[in-house]
């Protein structure tokens, strides 16, 4: 076991080198210049010149990128060059609001996934089968801006059970975790329902049924703990989803965290913010991987880490 974390640890670390140096070169590339977006657009060409040098805009690349490991060894992720602000007070100011968000949609991927995924296995080749994974499709492949903006135009405009935005409240929560969660419903829904096929054609289903355990002791006793195992990889994987999403599902419901902030710095050319929050997502991404590898191994013992 120690070995083994020992390995993914070093093996997390260069991922995330590797992330930051491409991320570094594509921002280094972009035809955009940051100082001209500070300096404005009637400023004259010494003073774009002077704010590069200021930001060692000016220096080649393997220098400025040296300069940035050697700040985020010593856990600085550098200073927003239009707020003027550090940017890891900006994310930890942002974050709670994003976690709060992804643990709405985790939930609630979670209830609406594993339901129809349980109903379309016990309803197999039946109407209702074809129907659940008929809707799983349309989640899994409708964008999240259309899912959410028709979600605003009924639930906040037309029937105004929900705020249009904001922040602050259980019911602002609702309307951006189930866009964020309708993705990964159909996932779940169309692997648990597979899962679940599986594990109830298994001999200790049988041999639970023989003994006259009742139905539903059978399934959320026996069938459902093991059928969920491929489930806890997926929430790992998800993680990954919700970073890239979130950008967007933030800024139509005008929630104050990470992804809008992102989108900010993204418009203003705001190189370090970029940079930050690339990172943080990346390590979110990584450790929710390494933390579902940790506990698959709790739920069935037959899994061994190696």
């Amino acid at each position: 076991m120690g070995s083994y974390i020992a390995r993914r640890i070093l093996q997390s670390l260069l991922i995330l080198l590797g992330i930051s140096f491409l991320t570094f070169v594509l921002l280094y590339l972009i035809p955009a210049d940051p100082a001209r977006q500070i300096a404005g657009r009637s400023a004259t060409v010494q003073t774009v010149e002077n704010i590069r040098e200021q930001l060692g805009l000016n220096l080649p690349f393997y220098q400025q990128y040296f300069r940035y490991l050697t700040g985020l060894v010593q856990g600085d992720l550098g200073r927003s060059y239009l707020q003027k602000t550090e940017v890891g007070e900006l994310i930890v100011s942002r974050l709670p609001a994003t976690l709060l968000l992804m643990l709405g949609a985790i939930v609630s991927e979670l209830i609406i996934g594993l339901s129809m995924g349980l109903l379309a296995a016990l309803k197999r080749n039946t109407a209702v089968d074809n129907g659940l994974m008929v809707l799983s499709f349309v989640g899994v492949s409708s964008p999240q801006f259309v899912i959410g903006i028709l979600l605003l135009y009924v639930f906040a405009v037309q029937l105004g059970w929900f705020p249009i935005g904001g922040y602050g409240t259980f019911m602002h929560m609702v309307l951006p975790s189930l866009t964020l969660g309708f993705l990964g419903a159909g996932w779940y829904s169309r692997m648990m329902r597979s899962s679940m096929i599986d594990v109830l054609r298994q001999d200790f289903i049988r041999t639970a049924r023989a003994k006259g355990l009742k139905r539903w002791q059978v399934l959320f006793g026996h069938a459902m703990p093991n059928a969920m195992l491929p489930i806890i990889a997926m929430i790992g994987i998800d993680i990954g989803l919700f970073m890239s999403g979130i950008v967007v599902v933030e800024s139509v419901f005008g929630w104050p965290g990470i992804g809008q902030l992102a989108w900010q710095a993204i418009q203003r050319v705001d190189i370090p913010i970029i940079m930050g929050v690339t990172l943080v997502s990346a390590f979110a991404i990584v450790l929710g991987n390494f933390v579902a590898d940790l506990i698959a191994p709790l739920i069935d013992p037959r899994i061994k880490l190696r």
